[in-house]
């Protein structure tokens, strides 16, 4: 890479690439489990920057040109999927608007930035380095067995990954898990105008009350407390007969200091329900902080912190970080924005990252 003006040269170059692809993939729908359009895209795009890309399903990879296989890679990756759009939208979420410095669009925070800004810097970097591996991966979003779980046994020894998710450019180096549970309190049916019958909404109310007030005693600075909020409940056929039976769903986000299994089996000896994991796949992750790509991130003044919001890090057996443009906070709202100053410090911070 070169250094001062030819280095500024390059970085504004990068980042126009990456806004007009940018604005070719929000104009291409491409919501989880059906993102083969945006897959093609960004294929033809590697292909035509003279990649080897590699393919399965909807998730696309490509390797340094001189990629040494005996030595563990750096993955750069992100996701191409996009949630639903919301009611809400003002503007056509299919359609990139610039406005300022600001390119509105479904998915142009989450997570095109990130996806744009590695995927340049991966183009800038893969004939400097020989360890690099570029995946654009698909069905994120609902965490999808044919997203990047599948293809990670393809791609060999993962050293480290940097996940392009929107974090403002500081490192999130642990990140909650997910469990979702299914679960069922039982009464027993009766007329509701006689003292008859077990009412299950009484029952689950006395296993949502607990939940309510518990604390799990193991939390940390990063990640806090596991938390578990119920979010679905259903129960009765009609008003006048005592329901036998009420379904409600809890949504738990673990912290690193329990497993999913762990915190399904102690939630299962504290409440009478009956329960059902739906997965126990969506682990919590962390990373060193003595890992040399977070000491990088440190040197060049960034500030490490936990994120709240699953990522594909879940899956990931190996080291990985939280790293992108843009906020959270835009994810997944109406009106979604990237700025193109974003992504332009992105590329830059990235360069800095990767080439000690």
């Amino acid at each position: 890479m070169e250094t001062g003006n030819t280095r500024t040269l390059i970085v504004e170059n990068a980042t126009d690439q990456a806004v007009e692809l940018l604005k070719k993939l929000i104009a291409t729908p491409s919501v989880s489990r059906d993102e083969e359009a945006a897959a093609d895209i960004i294929e033809q795009y590697l292909q035509n920057a003279g990649c080897t890309v590699e393919r399965k399903g909807n998730n696309v990879w490509a390797r340094s040109a001189r990629f040494n296989n005996d030595k563990p890679a750096v993955l750069l990756n992100a996701h191409i999927d996009t949630v639903k759009p919301v009611a809400g939208w003002v503007r056509d979420p299919f359609k990139p608007i610039m406005e300022g410095d600001q390119l509105y669009g479904l998915g142009s925070n989450d997570c095109g930035g990130g996806l744009m800004a590695l995927l340049q810097v991966f183009l800038l970097l893969r004939a400097e380095r020989d360890d690099l591996i570029f995946l654009a991966s698909c069905e994120e979003e609902v965490s999808g067995k044919n997203g990047i779980e599948c293809v990670l046994p393809e791609l060999g020894n993962i050293g480290v990954a940097i996940v392009g998710e929107p974090t403002g450019m500081q490192p999130a180096i642990a990140e909650k898990g997910l469990m979702v549970v299914d679960c069922v309190a039982k009464g027993r049916s009766g007329h509701a105008a006689r003292n008859e019958g077990l009412n299950a909404i009484y029952e689950a109310m006395d296993d949502i009350q607990w939940l309510r007030s518990h604390q799990f005693e193991k939390q940390t600075e990063l990640l806090g407390p596991v938390k578990t909020t119920v979010t679905i409940i259903n129960a009765g056929t009609q008003h006048n007969v005592i329901p036998d039976e009420c379904h409600f769903t809890i949504d738990v986000r673990s912290n690193e200091c329990y497993s999913n299994e762990e915190i399904f089996s102690y939630l299962q000896s504290h409440m009478k329900s009956e329960m059902k994991a739906r997965s126990f796949r969506l682990n919590s992750s962390r990373i060193d902080t003595e890992h040399p790509l977070v000491r990088r991130c440190l040197e060049l003044g960034m500030t490490p912190f936990g994120s709240p919001t699953l990522s594909d890090q879940a899956l990931m057996r190996f080291p990985s970080l939280k790293l992108g443009p843009g906020q959270s906070s835009r994810s997944h709202t109406a009106d979604e924005f990237i700025c193109v100053s974003e992504i332009k410090d992105a590329i830059e911070k990235y360069l800095k990252i990767l080439t000690l």
